[in-house]
């Protein structure tokens, strides 16, 4: 058995990465007007040359920007959407929105308002895709947000009603923005996209089903409706991109918000959202065991996410192969690669680990792959 040559590759990763001092103390200068937007652009050009010769060192042969030109995940692509309003701070409650982290973490949870009909006026990642294509010689790859994360947090009371009277509306409008995005990219030679969806994981938790019922949503409807927004906004991709979507329940400076197995979502998750590939998490018992890859299809591949980001404890490369192993119970190991289960860094904080811990984690990977796929 062999390593791949196309995406998703064995070793992978999910995208973001710890963000070197450099960058950080350059944003808090912007931010208080010490030097302009392009410095910043220059100094961030800097640190990303940096991180993908990192990654090029490592042996990964999927290569990311970091995306070390957010401050956070997804709030930095949608922003960019006309008619899309970006609600942050904190909240009274929010120390329950995140767990497993500090104690003192009071962040709410990113909100997003639709305030008006949806455009797309620029390239909301072409830019940025053009430079690090330009910067590496190995598959440029590219994470941007589910266009889910626009309506799972409120429903239709987060859609202004004289924008969208009809909600059907909104998603054509949402799927079209992404879709001329993502012609223009594979445009520009991107032949790797993933479409980062941590809704399909939190519609697994109980609680998070109860509060997709409050704002007047169907828990069990969801899952399908997320599916086919994201089909419609991929379906015109040329052949020569490989999309694929990572689920995890939450990445916050190493907290998490949801919990449970993929079982409620498995069957729509594998068989009818269209994409190629699966990034997975299962760092924890909070994703689950093994069982619900069954449904996964003989043509797509999956990445399991057992390399956990949230501490800088290294995994044994033995309980990795023992745990593939138990996964290759459910799916063929010719369909299976390793990843770490979620970014390093979902926010310019990043999570409880260091730099170099970060890349031994990234070593591990790719160790290991080359030890059981040979």
């Amino acid at each position: 058995m062999t390593q791949r040559t196309t995406p998703p590759f064995r070793a992978d990763h999910v995208g973001s990465l710890l963000r070197p001092r450099e960058l950080l103390q350059a944003r808090e200068r912007k931010q208080e007007g010490q030097i302009s937007e392009l410095e910043l652009r220059q100094i961030e050009d800097h640190c990303i040359c940096d991180v993908v010769k990192m990654q090029e060192d490592v042996g990964l042969q999927a290569i990311t920007d970091g995306e070390y030109r957010r401050s956070l995940w997804h709030a930095d692509f949608l922003r960019k959407i006309e008619g899309v309003t970006v609600l942050e701070g904190l909240a009274p409650d929010a120390g329950r929105a995140f767990q497993g982290g500090d104690k003192h973490l009071q962040r709410s949870p990113t909100r997003f308002q639709v305030t008006g009909r949806l455009k797309r006026a620029r390239g909301l990642e072409t830019e940025n895709f053009k430079f690090l294509n330009s910067v590496t010689t190995r598959t440029a790859k590219l994470c941007i947000p589910s266009p889910s994360v626009l309506h799972f947090r409120g429903g239709r009371g987060a859609v202004d009603q004289r924008a969208y009277p009809d909600m059907d509306e909104f998603f054509a409008d949402l799927a079209r923005v992404y879709r001329e995005e993502i012609n223009e990219l594979a445009g520009l030679g991107c032949t790797y996209l993933q479409i980062d969806d941590t809704n399909l994981a939190y519609l697994c938790d109980p609680k998070m089903r109860e509060s997709a019922r409050k704002i007047g949503e169907d828990p069990d409807q969801l899952p399908l409706t997320y599916a086919n927004l994201i089909n419609e906004c991929i379906k015109s991709r040329p052949a020569t991109m490989t999309v694929c979507t990572h689920l995890c329940r939450g990445n916050f400076a190493s907290a998490w918000v949801a919990q449970g197995g993929y079982d409620p979502v498995a069957e729509v998750l594998f068989n009818e959202l269209k994409v190629d590939g699966y990034f997975l998490e299962f760092d924890s018992p909070r994703a689950g065991n093994f069982s619900p890859l069954r449904y996964l299809p003989s043509g797509k591949r999956l990445n399991l996410g057992l390399v956990t980001t949230k501490s800088g404890a290294l995994e044994s490369a033995d309980d990795l192969k023992r745990r593939i192993e138990e996964a290759s119970k459910f799916v063929p190991l010719e369909q299976l690669g390793i990843s770490p289960q979620c970014g390093f860094a979902s926010t310019v904080l990043g999570n409880k680990l260091t730099v170099a811990e970060q890349i031994a984690k990234l070593k591990l990977v790719v160790q290991v792959t080359r030890e059981v796929w040979r």
